[in-house]
């Protein structure tokens, strides 16, 4: 069994959101077989507390117009990591030293990653190194 398509969907909106604020990096992970709580983990970050704020509250805006309300939120006193749960969805923006340090990718690397249709600053930039070094 894969994330519904409600999920996937609200995924994609908080991915967005997340890019219209620059964040650095942006990835999405299918837990739905792993994970009973939720179907997808949308893991973004940036490079000050500041900017991960600005970047939550974008998320939480957008994902309530496209329907969906935050259950729970922790986390967003301190701005180094910030936890959105909406229930089909759970969205995890931290500044980039407890991203690396924690590094949700590895730990849920058994989870397939879901294309959420956007990268973030850091991800698109070297994006555009490796196609340059192939061109």
């Amino acid at each position: 069994m894969t994330a519904t398509e409600h999920a996937q969907e609200l995924a994609r909106v908080a991915a967005a959101a997340a890019a219209d604020k620059l964040a650095a990096t942006i990835t999405g992970i299918d837990v739905s077989v792993q994970l009973p709580l939720t179907d997808v983990f949308v893991i973004v970050s940036a490079s000050n507390e500041r900017q991960v704020g600005a970047i939550v509250d974008e998320i939480e805006e957008q994902v309530r117009r496209a329907g969906a309300k935050v259950l729970r939120r922790e986390g967003t006193r301190e701005g180094r990591w910030v936890l959105l749960d909406f229930g089909d969805i759970v969205v995890h923006a931290f500044h980039e030293d407890e991203r690396h340090f924690y590094d949700l990718e590895r730990l849920w690397r058994d989870c397939p990653p879901l294309d959420l249709g956007v990268l973030g600053q850091d991800q698109a930039a070297g994006a555009g190194a490796r196609r340059s070094e192939t061109d």
